[in-house]
C-alpha cells in the first residue's frame, strides 16, 4: 500500500490522479536515481479496524476465471442491511488513504453507514490478469471489460456479503470516476446510483493526454513513468535529478523513445502515443461516452471543477451527451469551484480566491449524502437541480434547469481589436488589420513561472493550483499578444459556452494556438494586495493547427494563408466585477503543458527532429471580415 499518505497533502499526486479515487493523497520523499518504487501489495489484516469499520481482503472471481482484490469495509454493527458503495481504481487504497476516507473525505457517507468496497482493477497491484489503460468496452461482452468487471464484481457481493441491501452504488474520481461511468454500460440489476466525478471521456479531444489534438507531454510522461512500469508498485520517475522539469524537457529531442531511453523498454500507452498522431479507430474507441448507454438507465451525479487541471471537457461532455438519451431525468451535474477532486477536501479557497464558504464540505453534506441515501436506502427526498453550478466572482450557487442554462443569455463576441482594445464592439475600417508575434520553439512560453514548474510528484509540487496562477506576467513576452477592455462600468455576468474564432496566419507550415479569457483585477488599496493588478484565468484551451479540417484527418497549412480556427474553451459561469477588465491572452507554445509544435509540419510531432523546429511569426487579425473574436454568453 502507499506508505506516506497525507491528508494535508491531498493534491501533490492529483496530478495524475495516483491516490484522489478516493480522496487519498500522498506526501512526497526524496527520490533517490532513477526511480522510487512505493509498494502497493500489502493486504488489510481479518480485522482491521478504522473508527467504526472493520476491513478485510477478498478476491472475486470474474466469468474468465481471474480474481480480483477488493478491501471490504463494514460498520462493525449492522442492525439492519447496508447498501453497498464500490469503488474501483488502478492506483490503490493503502491504510492512511481509507483512514482518510472513512474520517474526513468520505465522513458524510461513511457516518451515514454503507459498507465501502475498494477494488484494485484488472492487472493493478492485488489483481489477477492484465492491465489495460482505459480498456475499451466489449459491446457483445463476449470478452471482458471494465463494465462486466464491475458486473461480476456487484453480482458476488450482493450474492455473498452479509447484511447487504440488495443495492449498489459506484462512485470515483478520475480513473476512479470513469469506472463509474462504466458501470452504467450494461448494468447489473442491483446497480442504482452512481457518481462519475471527474472522469474523462476523449483523450485526444479534451482531458488527460491531448487537448485538440496537441500532447499534453508533462503529464502524460508523468503517468506512464509512475504507472506503467510496474503493475505491483508506483514508481516516481526523478527526472535525472533535474529540479527544473521545464529543462529537462526542452532537452529531450527524441520523445518517440523517451520510455527506451529514459525506462529501460517500452510502455504501453507512451507508444500508443507514438503510433495514433491522429484521431482514429484507438481513441475513438475509447471515447467514454461512445460505450455509455444511449438511453440513460441508472441514476448518474456527475461531478466537476472549474479549476480541474486534468479532466474538465470529461464531466461537461459527459453530461451534455448524455442529456440526450435522459427522458426519466436521471442525468445530474455539479460543477463547483474545485480543482481535480477538490471536492474531496474543505473546498474554503483555491489560490489566492477565497470561495465564501468550504464549498466541499457543503457538497458532501447536501448533495452527495442526499443522493445516495435517497438512490441506495430509499431515504429521503431528491431535492437536487438537473444543473447545480457554482457562479465564480460572486461565490453563489445557482439552481439550474441544464447546462448551459436555457435561462435569458445572449451570445456576444468579445473582439480584438487593434491596439491592444478588447471590445463587444466590432472592429471598423481604418484600424490595424492584425498583431504579430515571432514564435520561438527553443524558447517557447512556460504555462506557468518557471520556479513553479517541478516534477508532478516532487515534494513541493504545486501543480493542482495552476490554474489560479496570475498570468499578468507572460503580457510582458514579446511572444504573447494581449487585448483588454476598459473598466466595466457594470458586472459583466457569463453563463455557458466560450469559444475563440481567430483569423490568424504563420509563416510555417503548423502551429499551435493557445487561447486565454483572464478577468483583470483593479490595482487600488481596496482590492487585497495579492489579488491587485491579477489577471485570474476563467477559461483557456490550445489547439493544434494541422486538425482545422478534420482531427482524423491532419494537414500541413498553408504559409502566409489567412484561414479560420475556431477553439472550444469549454464554459464558464462568472461574474466580471465593475471595475475589472476583461482580457485575451494569444500564444502558440505553452511549455511543458504542452509539447512543442515544430512549427514546420511533419507526419508525426512525437517523431519531429531538432532541425524540425524553427521560429515562425504569426499573425492574428482583427479587421472587418476577419474579425477574431470570444464569443460568451452574457446574462440579462
Amino acid at each position: 500500500m502507499l506508505k506516506r499518505l497525507a491528508r494535508d497533502n491531498l493534491n501533490i499526486l492529483a496530478a495524475i490522479a495516483l491516490a484522489v479515487t478516493m480522496g487519498g493523497s500522498v506526501v512526497a520523499r526524496s527520490t533517490p536515481p532513477v526511480t522510487q518504487a512505493v509498494d502497493l501489495t500489502d493486504q488489510v489484516p481479518a480485522g482491521a479496524t478504522i473508527g467504526d469499520y472493520v476491513g478485510e481482503d477478498v478476491m472475486i472471481p470474474m466469468r474468465d476465471g481471474m480474481k480480483l482484490h477488493v478491501q471490504v469495509w463494514r460498520p462493525k454493527t449492522i442492525d439492519t442491511p447496508l447498501p453497498i458503495l464500490l469503488s474501483r481504481s488502478p492506483y490503490g487504497f493503502g491504510k492512511a488513504q481509507v483512514t482518510n476516507m472513512l474520517t474526513a473525505s468520505y465522513k458524510e457517507l461513511a457516518d451515514d453507514r454503507f459498507i465501502f468496497v475498494l477494488q484494485d482493477i484488472r492487472g493493478r497491484l492485488g489483481s489477477e490478469g492484465t492491465f489495460v489503460n482505459l480498456r475499451p468496452s466489449n459491446p457483445d461482452k463476449r470478452g471482458v471489460d471494465e463494465s462486466t468487471d464491475t458486473y461480476d464484481t456487484i453480482d458476488w457481493l450482493v450474492k455473498n456479503l452479509p447484511a447487504n441491501n440488495g443495492k449498489a452504488g459506484v462512485i470515483g474520481v478520475s480513473y476512479g470516476g470513469w469506472t463509474a461511468a462504466q458501470a452504467t454500460i450494461g448494468p447489473h440489476p442491483a446497480l442504482k446510483a452512481v457518481s462519475s466525478q471527474a472522469s474523462p471521456n476523449d483523450m485526444f479531444i479534451g482531458d488527460d493526454f491531448l487537448h485538440n489534438g496537441a500532447f499534453r507531454l508533462d503529464y502524460a510522461w508523468s503517468w506512464v513513468s509512475a504507472l506503467e512500469t510496474d503493475g505491483r508498485t508506483m514508481k516516481r520517475f526523478d527526472f535525472g535529478g533535474e529540479k527544473d522539469a521545464f529543462a529537462w524537457y526542452l532537452k529531450q529531442q527524441d520523445l518517440a523513445t523517451l520510455d527506451q531511453q529514459h525506462l529501460g523498454s517500452t510502455m504501453p500507452s507512451w507508444q500508443n502515443f507514438v503510433k495514433h498522431p491522429s484521431y482514429d479507430a484507438y481513441w475513438k474507441a475509447q471515447r467514454t461516452t461512445n460505450n455509455m448507454p444511449a438511453t440513460v438507465a441508472t441514476p448518474n451525479l456527475i461531478v466537476a471543477g472549474w479549476y480541474d487541471q486534468e479532466d474538465f471537457y470529461g464531466p461537461l461532455s459527459i453530461y451534455k451527451e448524455q442529456e440526450k438519451g435522459d427522458a426519466k431525468g436521471l442525468n445530474y451535474l455539479v460543477v463547483g469551484p474545485w480543482n481535480h477532486g477538490g471536492w474531496r477536501s474543505a473546498g474554503k479557497s483555491y489560490g489566492p480566491f477565497d470561495l465564501g464558504d468550504a464549498t466541499g464540505n457543503w457538497f458532501r453534506k447536501e448533495v452527495e449524502l442526499p443522493w445516495f441515501r435517497y438512490w441506495l436506502k430509499g431515504q429521503g427526498t431528491l431535492n437536487q437541480p438537473e444543473a447545480l453550478i457554482f457562479q465564480t466572482g460572486s461565490n453563489r450557487w445557482q439552481r439550474l434547469d441544464s447546462w448551459p442554462t436555457r435561462r435569458s443569455t445572449t451570445v456576444r463576441n468579445l473582439y480584438l481589436r487593434a491596439g491592444g482594445k478588447l471590445s463587444f464592439e466590432p472592429p471598423r475600417g481604418g484600424e490595424a488589420a492584425a498583431d504579430s508575434f515571432v514564435s520561438d520553439p527553443a524558447d517557447p512560453v512556460p504555462y506557468r513561472d518557471r520556479a513553479s514548474i517541478k516534477p508532478f510528484m516532487a515534494e513541493g509540487s504545486t501543480w493542482s493550483t495552476w490554474l489560479a496562477d496570475d498570468q499578468a506576467p507572460f503580457t510582458r513576452r514579446k511572444d504573447v499578444l494581449f487585448w483588454q477592455s476598459d473598466p466595466l462600468t457594470q458586472d459583466v455576468t457569463i453563463s455557458g459556452d466560450v469559444a475563440a474564432t481567430l483569423f490568424a496566419s504563420t509563416t510555417g507550415s503548423d502551429a499551435d494556438w493557445v487561447v486565454k479569457l483572464v478577468d483583470i483585477y483593479p490595482t487600488g488599496e481596496r482590492v487585497p494586495a495579492e489579488l491587485r493588478g491579477r489577471q485570474r484565468m476563467i477559461a483557456n484551451d490550445v489547439f493544434r493547427g494541422r486538425f482545422r479540417k478534420s482531427y482524423e484527418r491532419p494537414e500541413a497549412i498553408r504559409p502566409n494563408a489567412v484561414l479560420d480556427y475556431r477553439i472550444d474553451l469549454h464554459s464558464a459561469s462568472h461574474r466580471f466585477a465593475k471595475g475589472h477588465r476583461i482580457g485575451v491572452q494569444v500564444q502558440s507554445s505553452w511549455f511543458p503543458l504542452i509539447g512543442r509544435n515544430p512549427q514546420t509540419y511533419v507526419p508525426n510531432i512525437l517523431r519531429a527532429k531538432a532541425t524540425d523546429f524553427r521560429k515562425q511569426t504569426h499573425r492574428i487579425y482583427h479587421r472587418p471580415g476577419q474579425a477574431s473574436a470570444i464569443a460568451v454568453a452574457v446574462v440579462q
